[in-house]
């Protein structure tokens, strides 16, 4: 028998061993219920008004007798804490999701937005896999461990927060800024990841190990204004133009991490052999079978090119007032997201070199700032999950960096390892319509019930007295 085979049965057994008690059916019938009863819950963000869902956490975790705190820099936005203690001879590990959505637009949803309805082999509603999933699998987590009795080596946290769709300095910030001591931990485990199905069939287990930083740059034009009937060499718009191509067209230098190298070297080991051949060819910078890889990912998989980058996409454009004057100025905004190990200030004196035009000024723009950082891949919080999601899913584990932005940065920035998890979900709903953020987002109900199987059984390793 193979190696890993012998591990998966192994991680298997183990679970089995520590879990005689539970019948898993009746707890997919009560965390349905919390989950359903969950994203009937209006916690969009904004106006953002999560005191709902917290005050229902609350009353579910303190009647089984776990200890709970509340801290709320907003009376309406609060953020939960509990925690389950343990013999403290490991730091804690912290359990954290978010209790608020993004916004909706009833008319476009074919079930209303708030109604969990379960259709097809899908729950449907705001939140269903953005954040509420997680929300549900920590809880349930926290009342099994208690139920069982579970002897824990550290103590297990859960944080359920708000504000982290657009407000995050009443949510996380806060909470590592005055109440970093409810909240210190070794590991973390929240959202990010996410297991992928392609033609309904697991193809990898993705886990987020890191990030990229969301910035925002200013690009701003200045000419002489004049009759639209007279064309200027000093067209404010025009030098915009050519500032907002070169910028678009830059190619940033690319950096590699271990999450990078090993993403793309596990994607190659469960790809088709000619996906598998690029792969394999951007673990080698410098060579023409790079070249010609990273130009197909940027023109068919540009998820994937983005993470060996700092990226910049043109986003919102101002200039001019009417169709006969040529304005005097002109602004665009420039989504950029920097790697974890981009330096800011370099990043912008290379693209005021690449637009290089004395009309044009290129400076940060206001925005939330995220610091920088990314999870080690040789702990044990990794380990446990890797071998946890490996045997429930039967698939090869890939850490992934996100290019999106989760509360995690803030958490590793203060030394936390961190690892997004989250259900199988179909490549193909996304681009549907169906997936975080969409107009009709949706869970698969069966993966939503194996998803809180193997958060309970990853906590439970890595916290249960050995």
């Amino acid at each position: 028998m193979a190696a890993s085979a012998v591990l998966m049965g192994f991680v298997a057994s183990q679970g089995l061993a520590q879990d005689q008690g539970l019948d898993w059916t009746q707890v997919d019938e009560e965390v349905l219920e919390h989950f359903r009863t969950m994203v009937r819950m209006d916690t969009t963000d904004p106006p953002g008004r999560e005191i709902e869902l917290s005050d229902y956490l609350v009353s579910v975790l303190q009647s089984e007798g776990i200890e709970v705190d509340i801290h709320a820099l907003e009376e309406h936005r609060p953020n939960v804490v509990a925690r389950l203690r343990g013999n403290g001879s490991k730091r804690p590990l912290l359990l954290m999701a978010h209790l608020d959505t993004v916004n909706v637009d009833p008319d476009k949803w074919v079930f209303p937005p708030f109604s969990a309805e379960r259709d097809g082999g899908w729950i449907y509603g705001r939140g269903t896999v953005d954040d509420k999933d997680n929300v549900a699998a920590a809880l349930m987590t926290m009342l099994l461990l208690k139920r069982q009795n579970v002897e824990l080596d550290r103590d297990v946290i859960f944080l359920a927060e708000s504000g982290e769709e657009g407000a995050t300095r009443i949510g996380i910030e806060y909470m590592v800024n005055e109440h970093f001591h409810r909240i210190d931990a070794e590991h973390c485990i929240a959202e990010g990841g996410s297991v992928v199905r392609q033609g309904g069939r697991v193809h990898y287990a993705g886990v987020q190990t890191g990030e990229k930083l969301p910035r925002a740059i200013e690009l701003s034009s200045t000419g002489v204004a004049g009759h639209g009937s007279v064309p200027l060499q000093s067209n404010a718009i025009v030098a915009l133009s050519r500032a907002i191509t070169a910028a678009a067209d830059w190619q940033p230098p690319v950096r590699f991490s271990d999450t990078i190298s090993t993403y793309f070297s596990r994607l190659a080991a469960v790809s088709e052999p000619e996906a598998a051949a690029r792969y394999r060819a951007l673990l080698s910078p410098g060579t023409a079978d790079f070249d010609r890889a990273l130009s197909y990912l940027k023109q068919n998989e540009p998820r994937n090119a983005a993470v060996l980058f700092s990226t910049i996409s043109p986003t919102i454009v101002d200039g001019g007032y009417r169709v006969n004057v040529i304005p005097s100025d002109a602004t665009a905004t420039l989504d950029v997201r920097l790697l974890p190990q981009e330096d800011p200030e370099a990043f912008l004196v290379a693209l005021r070199d690449v637009v290089n035009d004395a009309s044009v000024n290129v400076n940060w723009a206001a925005r939330d700032v995220r610091p920088g950082a990314s999870s080690r891949l040789d702990t044990e919080a990794f380990r446990v999950i890797e071998e946890v999601m490996q045997a429930h899913y039967d698939t090869t584990v890939i850490p992934t960096m996100s290019t999106g932005a989760t509360d995690m940065a803030y958490l590793r920035a203060r030394g936390i390892q961190c690892y997004g998890v989250g259900p199988a979900i179909d490549a193909e709903d996304g681009p549907l319509g169906f997936g975080a953020h969409s107009d009709q987002e949706r869970i698969i109900e069966e993966e939503f019930y194996r998803f809180v199987r193997a958060h309970y059984e990853i906590v439970q390793r890595l916290a249960a007295a050995q």
